[in-house]
């Protein structure tokens, strides 16, 4: 499979460290708006570079397109890609809007193309042990979920020097107008509802509690909400709260609470983080948690990756990868855009619920096969 990238900013290095290690994908050339970033990121990764998002679309060798621009013009580049009769696999978000995101999965409805999108830590080693623990029932009937996503006081760190590998910095910038919930929420919703099903209805809060966010430029909006916090209730009856903010401390753990103990895992970033299983125990006329923990066994993935850099725990690369597969055995794709659809709904309901909200999300998708090596 041979693919182009578009946008070659902060994140797109991280692609490429783990892009490397599928030898059936192919980079034939990228391109970015700005023809400076463009050459540098070119050059450090020998990487050819196309002048024009048009001649890039006019490369007939170019059967996927990675789009890594900035989130505002994620419907815009995917549009054309999908214009030109190409598949395309996003960053994070799909879009903006719902209604762009509706038109995107339109689109490549018409045009018989696959429409992915980031995140793809559903396929982490970590997720698929999960799932393949709660197949097995290790804890019971699951009633309810605990899930964070809080990265801390994130304005007041110094990211003025945090650098990717070719040397573009971190756009504070955009991550402060975009927001911690466009950009982190979907890394929890999408594990849930493969775990669980499709979202039924959720109630949902967001507020700004850091206006000033000390960035060299005024932020535009300024008051993105930098804190969420949402109440999930999934097709199987399973309800879930879901915390995202850049402002209390660093805590990305997950809670699955069921009737015989409690699954759970300290971080969904991390592809090979284990999962720990705490059982509940009757004692006379009480009911506790063992106070031994367990780990359950972590299922390792046939292509597993052990090059990923110093500093990297995602394998960015596996989603585009799944995509290409599909796309090569023209099988569904487990990150479809009828899943990746929903997601994006129900991340843009939270972020938009600065009154407060219950809303009922109006798409779907089919049930999720795991991995193959998960099913072993």
């Amino acid at each position: 499979m041979q693919i182009a990238i578009v946008g070659c900013g902060f994140v797109a290095d991280f692609y490429i460290n783990t892009l490397r290690d599928y030898p059936n994908l192919t980079v034939v050339g990228v391109m970015d708006c700005n023809p400076d970033r463009a050459a540098q990121f070119g050059a450090y990764h020998n990487l050819p570079i196309y002048p024009t998002l048009s001649d890039l679309l006019g490369d007939s060798r170019v059967e996927l397109v990675l789009n890594l621009t900035n989130p505002r013009s994620h419907f815009e580049v995917s549009q054309a890609c999908l214009e030109a009769g190409k598949h395309v696999y996003s960053e994070k978000p799909l879009a903006m809007t719902f209604q762009d995101a509706q038109t995107l999965f339109h689109l490549a409805q018409a045009k018989n193309l696959l429409l992915s999108c980031a995140p793809c830590n559903l396929l982490s080693e970590t997720a698929q042990t999960l799932w393949k623990a709660l197949r097995e029932q290790v804890v019971g009937t699951v009633r309810l979920v605990y899930a964070e996503m809080d990265d801390g006081l994130l304005h007041t760190m110094p990211y003025r020097q945090w650098k990717s590998s070719s040397g573009t910095p971190w756009p504070a910038k955009d991550e402060f107008e975009v927001g911690c919930t466009i950009e982190h929420a979907a890394y929890y919703v999408t594990w849930l509802a493969a775990f669980f099903g499709p979202v039924t209805s959720l109630t949902a809060f967001a507020s700004c509690q850091v206006a000033d966010k000390q960035t060299d430029l005024p932020l535009e909006p300024s008051h993105t909400p930098d804190f969420s916090v949402a109440c999930l209730q999934f097709a199987n009856g399973v309800v879930a709260r879901l915390t995202c903010s850049i402002v209390a401390p660093h805590d990305h753990k997950l809670q699955i609470i069921g009737d015989g103990g409690i699954l759970s895992t300290r971080d969904c970033w991390f592809y090979n983080t284990p999962v720990v299983v705490r059982r509940s125990l009757t004692l006379r006329r009480k009911t506790f948690l063992s106070p031994l923990a367990r780990q359950y066994p972590l299922v390792r993935s046939s292509q597993r990756r052990q090059k990923i850099k110093k500093g990297q725990q995602m394998d960015y690369a596996r989603g585009v990868a799944e995509l290409a597969e599909a796309i090569q055995h023209q099988r569904p794709c487990r990150l479809s855009a009828e899943f990746v659809l929903h997601v994006n709904e129900v991340v843009l309901a939270i972020q938009n619920a600065t009154s407060g909200l219950t809303y009922q999300p109006t798409t779907t998708f089919a049930p999720i096969d795991p991995m193959p090596w998960a099913l072993e």
